[in-house]
């Protein structure tokens, strides 16, 4: 089992660079507070001096000891039973990061974890918990990465999350794994009256196979999710992606937007699907892909299911190439192809639809930018 660490610099300089690449910051400076679990064992939990009033952060494991409440929120919204990798982590899981904002707190700086993989074969198993309470605002990055020499590898991953009354709540995930990487996570998310939840999703690096279908229920009345997904798929890569939005409060709202580009042999099938059974629910749907190549492959699949007379459900979709146009007129303008490829590409995957702050989208952003270059 790896050591506590007392600051993130005591990392191997490896393993701290490749977090990076997910945004994590070693200094923590511009962090509320700075969680990271390496393989099965949480090594660092700190919140910063300024916010610890205002939130928790802590290893699930320890959180269940704390409070004896809590265990009515594992496996809560995610069923042990749902598929053979959940049943792995109800057998065995070794924590994971258990996240609680205080009543009415608004934490202004970003909150960090990051789930990191550093053997060789190894599988990792963890479980998660988010509770936002009524009136809070909060962002939190989490970066889920594979070492870049481990090789082949697996991450099975539970993430229960509520968002309590008027509560509001952006959550971005980056993966940053392996071509060898076998990926599972499933999660499920509770949003309360005239709560938001924001989930984005960006997977830029080559991994082996992802198959993930996070659902969110907005229980309450005038509840809204926003579910958005970056995607550069290359290398060989397959992602099954999908999202999920149950409208059951009245008023509720919710969007579906991913952004795909396939190239070298990728596949990525997109998924959305948008149930509307809350009187006056508002729903859509919207996938682009760029396919960069003949030996890769996007397929869309929109789902809306109306159930009631006074909804509003939506979808659009589009896959095809670069126009041609585009890349001339740039061209046109003294960059080469390359470069004007390269500029279409950035802007095609733009994190301006995540919906971040801007301090934040900047930084987000950068990591997209050094990976297309």
């Amino acid at each position: 089992m790896p050591e506590k660490i007392s600051k993130l610099q005591e990392l191997p300089h490896e393993i701290l660079e490749a977090a990076y690449k997910t945004g994590i910051d070693g200094e923590t400076k511009g962090r509320a507070g700075t969680f990271f679990h390496l393989d099965q064992s949480t090594v660092y939990s700190k919140i910063n001096e300024t916010f610890e009033n205002k939130l928790e952060m802590m290893d699930l494991k320890d959180a269940l000891a704390k409070y004896e409440w809590l265990k009515n929120y594992q496996w809560n919204l995610v069923d042990p039973d749902k598929d053979a990798f959940t049943q792995k982590v109800s057998d065995e899981y070794g924590g994971g990061y258990f996240i609680r904002i205080l009543p009415h707190a608004e934490i202004v700086f970003p909150l960090q974890s990051c789930l990191f993989v550093q053997k060789k074969n190894f599988e990792q198993r963890v479980h998660n918990i988010i509770i936002a309470e009524e009136g809070s605002k909060c962002h939190i990055i989490t970066g889920c990465v594979m070492h870049p020499h481990a090789g082949s590898g697996s991450h099975l991953g539970i993430s229960e999350i509520y968002v309590r009354k008027n509560a509001e709540l952006n959550f971005t995930m980056i993966h940053n794994w392996t071509p060898e990487t076998f990926v599972r996570p499933r999660s499920a998310t509770l949003v309360e009256d005239g709560g938001k939840y924001v989930s984005n999703y960006i997977s830029l690096e080559p991994v082996k196979d992802v198959q993930m279908y996070p659902a969110v229920t907005c229980e309450g009345n005038n509840s809204i999710a926003s579910l958005n997904s970056i995607i550069y798929a290359h290398k060989g890569s397959h992602l099954d992606i999908g999202s999920k939005i149950i409208l059951k409060g009245k008023n509720s709202n919710g969007e579906v937007m991913s952004r795909v580009l396939a190239k070298e042999s990728s596949s990525v099938i997109a998924r959305g699907y948008i149930a509307g059974n809350g009187d006056g629910s508002k729903g859509h749907l919207e996938c682009r892909g760029l396919l960069m190549d003949d030996e890769s492959q996007i397929m869309s699949i929109p789902e809306l299911l109306a159930t009631r007379k006074n909804i509003d459900l939506t979808h659009e979709a589009a896959v095809g190439k670069i126009a041609d146009k585009e890349i001339t007129y740039l061209m046109s303008r003294r960059l080469s192809r390359d470069e004007a490829v390269s500029l279409i590409i950035r802007g095609f995957l733009n994190v301006g639809i995540l919906g971040l702050p801007q301090e934040l989208n900047a930084e987000i952003q950068k990591i997209v930018d050094t990976v297309i270059e």
